[in-house]
């Protein structure tokens, strides 16, 4: 049987054979001549244009130099050294400099020879220079019209060593375009090409690497990026409706004695508009007959805890049970003591089960649980064990979802022979265009409001020397009988060095806040969960007035009298881990504070970091200023759902080709849910296509 040429595998192509393939595979991905036609250039040069040296003056733009080498060096030791190679041209002189790869580079470069080099300028020392360039020696022929505009591809030093640099890649793509077997089959129905005015599929390829004009290399980004975005939109919306219509749900119609008995007489403030919204919107949802599916977005403190104790309650009220699956034990054991404690005085019997739950204790929730003695269950992944089976689940809430794999959470669902319904709690806000591409086949609501009487936490940026006068603040506000926590950076490629920074700093806060006057506790992830849970304890109980700690109570513990956070090296962590930092405190009623320490030397993307926290409070801002600086691929979650993996679109940037690519996917299905109408064909067999090979574009072939 023939192979289908788009699934020929890679080593067959002109110019690989096996040892380049393997490179391929290991350092792109690419196994096929589909995968290399779907690599995409990341830029584009215009051959036809050439800087002067002496004109460069801007970082962040990609020039085309033509200059001959006048002076080799290579600096520093063979463990640490760099190559820099002076080109000049006839306005002035500008550095090459190599960090990487210099045994071979050095074996390449010829002095006094004339180069084209690409790249992207930097100031070093007061002085330009351009990192790892491209180079090409220039060609004596006059370029053809429809080589002037140069794709350039990303590279690895390992592909560069093997003559696989971008014009290496690009020369591999142009032997599969020129086959006499390329044939693209198009994947949109003629309806949507014409009516958005869409180039063929053959010619959109061809032109996304090799572009015969600016205008149509326009149009071939335009194409692919729509067809990409809309198969997604596509297969997320049939996804729903597919759901809705497969998964019978639990009907819960009413709203008994638990509910009301706590509602009434248990809680002891006012739910805010948002907050009742939100449980209107789930009560619809549960007893619609369908099962529900629902993503509650809110940040810290908005009160997703509260809305989604009230849904397990009217779960209980409906003869159900229901279960909350938290990441770590931590956050596990704060929501039980959360929950338990609103429920005072109500008959609801409410377990804990993690890892650390002794095999006595285990038997007995097993046997509470199918004697329907156990009516919500509180747990970490050892709730999908085998052995934890219920008698009657009808809820499954699961807090910051980003935090399982997809096989962990379908496990859960097949505790029943009815699927039970699903609340997804999520603390970090995810931005629009995010939510609509990873959350699509949900159903989502969000408490944008904050309970009455909170504060407005006050960020302040604050440089190292001016350490004495934070002291000099945390000692006033312990004064006054608050507590403060100081984070430190705990990142695994330099575990050793951070777990020393946090020693050393809990060594010189000791020296600052001494017994017996003052109490230091310390927590980090190496601890045992014993002696983690005594420093918890000990904060908790106001017994200890400062908690040192690594990023381990990013979530799970709430202590409303502490008021101060500060964040020692906050230049080394995320925008949305800054945000969740922040949400420790500010959880009482008193005005609480947010330290962000660091030193003066800053990266401009750090400085954007720590101005966005101090400018402002709001989750949702704060997750679109996250995603603009780091880009999909870089935030939580969205790597193991395999929908980020997008090959030239941009979520970001391309928001409108989103929102409309969403729009027609959804009037397509809610037309025709199965994809059945003749008109359709070519989309089903797309997304059949796109299933088996797991890839969002899904060539037919």
């Amino acid at each position: 049987m023939t192979t289908p040429f788009f699934e020929t595998p890679i080593e067959y192509s002109k110019g690989v054979g096996p040892a380049r393939a393997d490179l391929l595979k290991k350092e792109l991905n690419i196994h096929t001549f589909g995968d290399l036609l779907t690599y995409f250039p990341f830029r584009y040069v215009d051959r036809s244009k050439f800087w002067q040296i002496a004109d460069i003056k801007d970082e962040n733009t990609f020039i085309q130099l033509r200059a001959r080498i006048v002076r080799i060096q290579t600096i520093g030791t063979t463990h640490h050294q760099r190559l820099v190679a002076t080109v000049r041209d006839a306005s002035g002189e500008v550095d090459l400099v190599w960090f990487q790869g210099v045994k071979w580079v050095l074996e390449m470069l010829s002095p006094q020879q004339e180069y084209v080099i690409f790249g992207k300028p930097g100031l070093f020392n007061g002085r330009w220079n351009i990192p790892h360039p491209e180079l090409e020696i220039p060609s004596l022929q006059p370029l053809p019209l429809n080589e002037t505009i140069r794709p350039i591809y990303n590279s690895t030093e390992k592909l560069k060593s093997k003559g696989l640099d971008f014009k290496g890649i690009g020369k591999l793509i142009k032997a599969i375009l020129m086959n006499e077997r390329f044939i693209m089959p198009e994947s949109l129905p003629p309806e949507i090409i014409q009516g958005l005015r869409l180039i063929n599929r053959q010619e959109a390829f061809v032109n996304i690497h090799y572009p015969q004009s600016p205008e149509l290399l326009k149009k071939a980004q335009a194409r692919l990026k729509f067809e990409e975005l809309f198969y997604i939109q596509l297969r997320l919306a049939k996804q729903r409706y597919g759901r809705l219509l497969k998964h019978e749900g639990h009907k819960f119609l009413k709203v008994g004695e638990y509910v009301n008995q706590f509602y009434h007489h248990h809680l002891t403030f006012e739910l805010t508009n948002a907050q009742k919204r939100v449980i209107r919107e789930i009560r619809s949802d549960l007893g619609s007959g369908n099962q529900m599916n629902r993503l509650l977005q809110g940040d810290v403190g908005s009160g997703k805890t509260l809305v989604a104790l009230m849904t397990m309650l009217i779960a209980l009220d409906n003869n159900y049970q229901s279960c909350l699956m938290a990441p770590t034990e931590i956050l596990a054991r704060q929501h039980f003591n959360t929950i338990t404690g609103m429920l005072t005085g109500l008959n609801v019997v409410v377990k804990l089960l993690t890892g650390s739950t002794k095999s006595a204790e285990r038997r007995d929730i097993q046997a509470g649980l199918q004697n329907e003695t156990v009516h919500l269950l509180i747990g970490t992944h050892a709730l999908i064990e085998e052995n934890v089976k219920f008698a009657r689940l009808g809820l499954v809430v699961i807090d910051e979802q980003h935090r399982f794999g997809v096989a962990q959470r379908a496990k859960l669902w097949g505790k029943n022979t009815v699927t039970p319904h699903i609340l997804v709690m999520t603390a970090t806000p995810i931005p629009r265009t995010l939510a609509m591409t990873l959350y699509g086949d949900l159903d989502t609501s969000i408490i944008d409001e904050m309970p009455p009487g909170r504060k407005t936490i006050v960020t302040k940026h604050v440089f190292e020397p001016e350490r004495a006068k934070v002291f000099r603040f945390m000692r006033e506000k312990i004064g006054e009988g608050r507590q403060v926590y100081i984070v430190f950076p705990l990142i695994k490629e330099s575990e050793t060095l951070d777990l020393k920074n946090l020693a050393d700093g809990y060594q010189s806060i000791i020296q600052e806040f001494p017994p017996p006057q003052f109490s230091v506790a310390m927590v980090h992830g190496k601890m045992k969960q014993m002696e983690k849970d005594s420093e918890m304890k000990r904060f908790s109980d106001n017994q200890a007035q400062i908690m040192v700690s690594t990023t381990v109570i990013e979530v799970g513990v709430d202590v409303p009298n502490a008021s101060v956070m500060v964040i020692e090296n906050a230049e080394r962590f995320g925008l949305a881990q800054l945000h969740q930092l922040r949400g420790r405190v500010g959880r009482g009623s008193d005005q609480s504070y947010c330290i962000l320490m660091s030193g003066y030397v800053l990266s401009a993307e750090a400085k954007k970091r720590i101005s966005t926290m101090v400018r402002t409070n709001d989750g949702f801002e704060i997750a679109e200023t996250d995603l603009q600086l780091r880009g999909p691929g870089d935030l939580q979650g969205t790597q193991q759902s395999g929908i980020m993996d997008l090959r030239i679109a941009d979520i970001v940037k391309d928001e409108k080709i989103l929102k409309y690519a969403r729009n027609l996917a959804s009037e397509i299905i809610a037309n025709d849910p199965g994809l059945s109408k003749e008109k359709n064909d070519i989309l089903a067999l797309h997304l059949i296509n796109m299933d088996k090979k797991h890839q969002n574009w899904g060539l037919i072939s």
